[in-house]
């Protein structure tokens, strides 16, 4: 089934089926089903007028997200357009929030009724293919549990079909439900039986030898709404169930009996599931699993909906811009030639799953198991996946949580198109090439039931994680030095993800910084002693010169996980890694490694020798001056100041200039007396 503008007289309008809002608040608007006729009778919906008036399905998303802070507003706010503007059609609608969980139920033109589920069931399922008629026995005056219209009663009653149950409430199902035909009832037992609690023998009556409509169950008596399932639901059993076909069952098996409606059949445009979670804030309460197409052959994929701005509109073409070319001239119909033509493919996810559910349903003896096994592996990765993902956003500040949601959003769209399209290029290939052999697609571990190659949809919101840390060392000029290296991983459970960080290491010459610093406060010393009184006033801008030259003394050593050190060069140097996760720009820093070149030691046993002046050689091959007698000055005469033993005489001369100074100033200070 294609749902697209040209199925609904061109109109571009967003058909909006289900969704959640900024609140936490979530709708699901597709499930339509009917009332009797003598309901119909006395309180008609709007689409039976020659003037049709009333909300359906295709508005009601729209109108509650925009308004409804909870799910109970929710419910309340529906009910009272209903009662003010009436029905278009009767539907069930679900509404939810991280505390309720409501089934809204359109009756008739103006009659409603909305459970509690929550409050009423929540160890229960429910399966409903279309179903008018599945029964429930709440409190209908408890507001805890129930919320309906206030005539509720009375149009059972003005229709004649009011029915009770034996605690004297109203059944509601029974009153203004229909009877069934074999297409629900038979999903309907298919669904039970999925969820391990099949129909009782003798509850039902069922057909298996007709040959106009539908073969299946025929009747069912006291169909229920909620029931017990045979053990607790995984996340994976409950997207899988939309594929049901009646596996569990041994007569009302699809896939060994085609005149047996399924719920997992060929007419579905997408499907979708709310996992909601209690405990966390309304942003990231809910995930939204969706499945593009029909469910049977499809990955549901995970947003947080509630936060979502973008989306990739290459995958998701905008409705007022798809191009239709690739349906071909089907309607409602499945059109091989166009699933295996790959010449008009659009990017979009949503053909790629259309083609693959319209191979594996025509095929089914070839490709439907094998390629049902590959989805699941896709499936269950993502499922995984998603728990890592949610301890991200669990840390992550809600101010940056839209962003973070997008991204995640766009890479688990990423990943699962490139694997659903390689999956339906090996398909298309297995059909053309005369489906000979046993079909298995080449990213698929059987024997495991896994993918061969891991996806990275968590990958996009972790930041890298440094295990082990460079150390520092000390070394002698010209040694052979170890090189420095960093472990790193991205902790989110994807095999082989680490193939995404990327490493850039720097190294500070401490030695040089120091040198220029100190060279910065002597320049500045100078200014200040040249101008005193202005030195006494303003401050000297060594700090940011040290800072410059700091970062010229820094640069690029390697973009590896090991980084070289060099020893040709005495000094203290810091090394230090940036490691960096490329799907996602998150980056952390190693700690420095301080690597300390000195000057290499003479050995213990080194005698000194002499150069041709009666120098000593020193063991680094340089020359020390010979002893000579100590210099004498001429009478009247100060010592030379070049001659080598007087290193004192400076000082001293520097001390002289300090006290002249001292006595100038003492004289000029007696003069002014």
């Amino acid at each position: 089934m294609r749902d697209l503008p040209s199925g609904w007289d061109n109109r571009n309008d967003a058909y909006s089926e289900a969704g959640s809002n900024e609140k936490g608040v979530s709708v699901s608007a597709t499930l339509t089903t009917g009332y009797n006729d003598k309901i119909a009778a006395v309180d008609p919906c709007g689409s039976e007028s020659d003037d049709p008036s009333g909300i359906g399905e295709y508005t009601i998303p729209d109108v509650v997200l925009g308004c409804a802070d909870t799910a109970r507003d929710g419910v309340k706010l529906l009910g009272q357009i209903i009662d003010e503007k009436g029905s278009y059609d009767c539907n069930q609608i679900i509404i939810a929030d991280s505390a309720e969980t409501w089934v809204f139920m359109q009756l008739s033109g103006h009659q409603w009724c909305a459970v509690n589920l929550t409050a009423v069931a929540p160890d229960k399922v429910s399966v409903n293919p279309n179903m008018s008629n599945l029964k429930f026995d709440v409190n209908l005056g408890d507001e805890l549990v129930c919320l309906h219209s206030a005539d509720l009663e009375k149009v059972a009653k003005d229709a004649g079909t009011a029915e009770y149950f034996d605690d004297g409430q109203l059944d509601v199902a029974t009153s203004y439900g229909k009877d069934e035909s074999a297409g629900q009832n038979t999903r309907y037992a298919q669904g039970r039986a999925y969820f391990g609690n099949p129909l009782a023998e003798g509850t039902y009556t069922k057909d298996l030898t007709t040959t106009s409509g539908w073969q299946g169950v025929t009747s069912i008596s006291d169909p229920e709404l909620l029931f017990t399932p045979s053990g607790q639901v995984s996340l994976f059993q409950a997207l899988r169930s939309y594929a049901a076909r009646g596996e569990q069952t041994s007569d009302l098996n699809a896939n060994t009996n085609s005149r047996l409606y399924a719920i997992g059949n060929n007419r579905t445009v997408e499907t979708h599931m709310f996992q909601i979670r209690s405990g966390l804030t309304s942003d990231i309460a809910t995930v939204q699993w969706e499945a593009l197409s029909r469910d049977e052959f499809s990955v549901a994929v995970p947003s947080y909906s509630a936060l979502l701005t973008k989306v990739d509109t290459t995958i998701y073409p905008e409705v007022d811009k798809w191009d239709e070319s690739h349906t071909g001239d089907a309607h409602e119909r499945d059109n091989v030639k166009g699933a295996l033509d790959a010449s008009t493919d659009n990017g979009s996810l949503d053909y790629v799953l259309m083609d693959i559910n319209t191979l594996a349903y025509n095929y089914r003896d070839k490709l439907a198991v094998p390629t049902r096994a590959y989805l699941d592996a896709l499936q269950k990765e993502l499922i995984s996946q998603q728990a890592t993902v949610d301890d991200i956003m669990k840390q992550t500040p809600a101010k940056d949580r839209s962003d973070l949601a997008n991204k995640l959003f766009e890479q688990a769209s990423k990943e699962t198109y490139a694997k659903t399209k390689a999956l339906l290029d090996e398909m298309r290939t297995y059909v053309n090439g005369g489906m000979k052999d046993d079909f298995v697609p080449s990213d698929l571990d059987a024997a495991k039931g896994d993918l061969k190659a891991p996806i990275y949809y968590a990958t996009a919101g972790v930041a890298p994680q440094i295990t082990e840390q460079p150390q520092s060392a000390t070394y002698e000029k010209g040694d052979k030095a170890a090189d420095l290296k960093v472990i790193a991983t991205i902790p989110d459970g994807a095999a082989g993800s680490d193939q995404y960080l990327t490493y850039k290491w720097t190294v500070r010459d401490v030695t040089a910084d120091n040198a220029k610093a100190d060279t910065t406060d002597s320049k500045a010393n100078a200014r200040a002693a040249k101008k005193s009184t202005v030195a006494l006033l303003k401050a000297t801008p060594a700090a940011k010169t040290t800072t410059a030259a700091a970062n010229d003394a820094t640069g690029i050593a390697s973009q590896s996980s090991t980084c070289p050190v060099d020893t040709s060069k005495v000094g203290t140097f810091e090394y230090q890694c940036t490691v960096t996760n490329s799907l996602n720009g998150k980056p952390v820093t190693s700690e420095v490694a301080t690597i300390t070149v000195n000057e290499k030691a003479p050995k213990p046993d080194d005698k000194p020798s002499t150069d041709n002046k009666g120098n000593n050689a020193n063991a680094n091959g340089g020359t020390a001056p010979s002893k000579k007698s100590p210099a004498k000055a001429a009478p009247g005469r100060l010592v030379s100041t070049g001659d080598t033993n007087n290193a004192m005489v400076p000082v001293a001369i520097a001390i002289a200039g300090v006290a002249i100074v001292v006595i100038a100033l003492m004289v000029r200070k007696r003069n002014r007396e």
